[in-house]
């Protein structure tokens, strides 16, 4: 699948702003702030995550090295409907826990791209057999990772207009 670039590398972030970091969801910039470290001045972004309170100190010299980036654009947001609008797709038929590892793997780059295909594979195979408690925690993580992103990227109505989505999301 084509991956369409994010430029976090180029972004500089300001307080106020939305920014995601990976395996955490959506999270606000609070603050830019400088420290001085080992007699170095550094300076941080400090991010609190939006669905758990979790404050999380960035330094700006590592913002692409730990994938920190701006909330995806609407053209990024369309595609990732279009994933989960997909239906005929080859799931693996292997053992559920490298499912899951495979899995965990997709959610840990942050690709919003990777997400939605966890989340629309789970939910799929969700309909063939029962996932063991691993992969419903996933799917549940999975889902809240894209909502979140998805409901600041586009307004409501384009997710409540697919029947695909609104289905996945439970809207």
């Amino acid at each position: 699948m084509a991956e369409v670039k994010t430029q976090s590398s180029l972004v500089d972030f300001k307080a106020g702003d939305h920014a995601v970091y990976p395996g955490h969801g959506v999270g606000l910039v609070v603050a830019v702030e400088t420290k001085e470290i080992m007699g170095s001045k550094l300076e941080f972004y400090s991010v609190q995550i939006l669905e758990t309170g979790l404050k999380i100190m960035v330094p700006k010299t590592s913002v692409s090295q730990v994938g920190l980036r701006p909330i995806i654009s609407v053209d990024e947001a369309n595609k990732v409907i279009e994933i989960l609008k997909v239906k005929d797709v080859k799931i693996d038929n292997q053992t559920w826990n490298r499912r899951y590892r495979e899995y965990m793997e997709k959610i840990k780059t942050g690709s919003v791209f990777e997400i939605a295909e966890v989340l629309r594979d789970l939910f799929l195979l969700r309909v063939d057999k029962e996932l063991s408690f691993g992969e419903r925690k996933m799917l549940d993580t999975a889902r809240g990772l894209l909502m979140k992103e998805l409901s600041l990227a586009v307004d409501q109505k384009t997710l409540t207009d697919e029947d695909e989505v609104r289905q996945i999301f439970g809207l």
